[in-house]
C-alpha cells in the first residue's frame, strides 16, 4: 500500500537490505520519483513467516521489561542501530530510557502472548 492504494509488486530484484521492487501502474522514472520518501506497506498476512527469535517491532512495543521478579519498565520502541537492534525501554521514574541490545546475553527471553520481555540487568551494568 502506498497512501492508501494499493499496488502490486510485479518484479523484485536487488538485495534484501536494498530491494529493488517494480509496482503495476509505476511505469516511468517520473511515476517512480512521485513515490520518492513515502512509505511502502506490506499486509502482515503476505509478510514472509519470522524466523526463531525475530519479532514484528509493533508485538514488542508495549511489553513489560523484567529482570527476573523484578519490574524494569515498558519497551518504548524498537530501534534498528548499525550494530543491532536495541528496545527503548522507559523506566518509572528515570529521566533516561534503558536501552537493552537484542542479544542472547541481554534478553533471557521475548514471550509476546504475555507482553513480557525477561532481560539481564546485571549484563546491562544497570545491577
Amino acid at each position: 500500500m502506498v497512501e492508501g492504494r494499493e499496488l502490486r509488486i510485479t518484479r523484485r530484484s536487488g538485495a534484501d537490505a536494498r530491494p529493488i521492487v517494480a509496482l503495476e501502474s509505476c511505469c516511468d522514472r517520473e511515476a517512480a520519483q512521485a513515490l520518492g520518501g513515502r512509505e511502502l506497506l506490506v499486509r502482515r498476512s503476505e509478510a514472509p513467516e519470522l524466523e526463531p527469535d525475530e519479532w514484528w517491532a509493533e508485538d514488542l512495543e508495549g511489553c513489560a521489561v523484567r529482570d527476573g521478579e523484578q519490574a524494569v519498565g515498558m519497551v518504548r520502541r524498537l530501534i534498528a542501530l548499525p550494530s543491532c537492534e536495541v528496545l527503548e525501554v522507559e523506566r518509572a521514574g528515570a529521566k533516561d530510557p534503558l536501552l537493552v541490545p537484542l542479544v542472547g546475553d541481554a534478553v533471557r527471553e521475548v514471550d509476546v502472548e504475555r507482553r513480557l520481555i525477561d532481560v539481564d540487568l546485571a549484563f546491562l551494568g544497570e545491577a
